[in-house]
């Protein structure tokens, strides 16, 4: 175990799998305080032990919530914000992408639920915890998919015209909108708010879906794709690394800042789209 970050406590959303669980291996390895987070109760706690017993850190937590329906995210925030005296790093992992328009328990668009809401909805009930430590970080996985569309401010769910790869870039896209305005208003504490683009990685991502599609995905992962390691590497870089302490609303690619698209960065679009997100999820965020 690579010490260094002791007395730092990570909760990570979808870390079961993929890229959260290799972000939560390495974090884990600094000697971190880790809380995982994943949605089956069973696969969640036997990750837990796992990772205690790869990393040689006992500090490992387990929660179970599936983060698409909103009662269990604030259920979620209320177990955290009860059992931890502060959150250092906060990682928002968790996403999916569903080829056929499926609605959660809540009657919302699964993307727009699960990729977007549930980030947006934890983070804000949490944010308290995040402001409690000495410097907060916010770590949020976007990805380069939010490069093409505009979010449908109109019809964000999509329920007039219903594309699965639209949703899941309109879901990415609205991570780094959501990003950038919640680094505004923050710019004035110690917390840092940051996303990234983890690469094409060879997961279990879009795992969900059936058919043609899964098939046509799993074999563009095999040919093209980058390791899960590999693509958890600038999430575990932007928790703990000294360097980018103080950078916040950064979009990050292989560890460096990257451009991105024109309606990230406008300020009126990060406006409309708080407000919505906070009409649909009944969250006005802590002052």
């Amino acid at each position: 175990m690579e010490h260094g970050l002791a007395d730092r406590i990570c909760v990570i959303t979808g870390a079961t799998d993929g890229i959260g669980w290799m972000s939560a291996l390495g974090i884990a390895r600094t000697g971190a305080r880790v809380v995982i987070v994943g949605r089956n109760a069973p696969k969640t706690e036997e990750r837990a032990r796992r990772l205690a017993r790869e990393t040689g850190n006992e500090a490992v937590e387990h929660e179970v919530a599936d983060l698409s329906v909103q009662a269990e995210v604030h259920s979620l925030a209320e177990r955290l914000n009860r059992t931890l005296p502060r959150i250092d790093v906060l990682v928002n992992n968790v996403g999916a992408l569903f080829v056929r328009r499926t609605l959660s328990s809540d009657g919302v668009e699964m993307t727009w639920a699960l990729n977007h809401l549930s980030p947006f909805l934890l983070t804000g009930l949490v944010l308290d915890r995040v402001r409690a430590s000495d410097q907060g970080r916010i770590v949020t996985v976007s990805s380069a998919a939010h490069r093409g569309p505009q979010v449908d401010f109109g019809d964000p769910q999509l329920a007039g015209g219903y594309r699965g790869w639209r949703a899941y870039q309109q879901s990415k896209l609205a991570n780094l909108l959501f990003t950038r305005e919640l680094a505004r208003r923050l710019e004035e504490t110690p917390v840092t708010v940051n996303c990234l683009h983890p690469g094409f990685v060879n997961s279990r991502f879009g795992n969900n879906n059936a058919g043609i599609k899964r098939v046509l995905l799993t074999v563009a992962k095999t040919l093209f794709a980058i390791s899960e390691e590999k693509g958890a590497d600038t999430v575990i870089y932007l928790a703990t690394d000294p360097d980018v302490a103080g950078v916040s609303g950064e979009y990050f690619v292989k560890r460096q800042p990257a451009d991105t698209s024109s309606q990230s960065q406008d300020p009126a679009a990060q406006r409309t789209l708080w407000d919505i997100s906070e009409t649909m999820t009944g969250l006005s965020y802590p002052a």
